[in-house]
């Protein structure tokens, strides 16, 4: 059976949402990485790195959320891995656009508005990553236009690693009005009863 380390605040709830999806059989070890269970020389010999996720398959081990997930996605296909070469490497495409070009904004403006104490948060910081997420937002909604999915014609592993970055656009009062294609994307794919379930497990 395949572990996966790391708990619900952390971004082990992307690979668990894969696994959801796949219908994988998985074990949870939470690791609570504020209280610096991840620093254990158990996990650190799994992980040097002493982060979460690590993704444990056999003798196979891996780090990094995004690429766990491309793993269980070509390994454990039901439909979440395109088909054709282009597709696929269209799905990394996207997945690596939302590590580099959104993922850092969406954090900053997640601590800012969520994860910090209330007293210590920077509005500031947020309203500028707020902004220079913008024109990323603007893309993404511009390829949407008239497609329900980045790539093909069904949810795929694409849509899945690029919703897990932005899902926190829904509750960190970010404005998604200007963004109305990549609005009605997000939320029915942050909708899935997979990430719903991953979310609560």
């Amino acid at each position: 059976m395949l572990t996966i380390y790391g708990n619900t605040r952390s971004r082990a709830t992307r690979c668990v949402w894969a696994l959801n999806e796949l219908g994988i059989d998985y074990k949870r070890i939470a690791l609570d990485h504020v209280a610096g269970e991840n620093k254990t020389p158990e996990y650190l010999a799994l992980n040097p790195s002493g982060k979460v996720p690590t993704l444990v398959d056999g003798d196979v081990v891996i780090s990094e959320s995004l690429a766990i997930n491309l793993y269980l996605a070509r390994k454990y296909d039901n439909g979440l891995w395109p088909s054709s070469e282009a597709d696929r490497a269209r799905a990394e495409q996207w997945t690596i656009w939302a590590a580099a070009e959104a993922e850092p904004h969406t954090v900053t403006i997640a601590i800012e508005r969520m994860f910090k104490p209330e007293g210590a948060r920077n509005e500031a910081k947020a309203k500028a990553a707020e902004e220079a997420l913008g024109p990323r937002l603007a893309y993404i909604d511009a390829y949407l236009k008239r497609r329900d999915f980045l790539v093909g014609d069904q949810f795929g592993i694409a849509d899945l690693n690029v919703a897990c970055v932005l899902a926190s656009l829904l509750v960190t009062k970010v404005d998604l009005g200007p963004y109305p294609d990549l609005a009605r994307w997000l939320t029915t794919t942050a909708a899935r009863d997979a990430h719903t379930k991953a979310r609560e497990a």
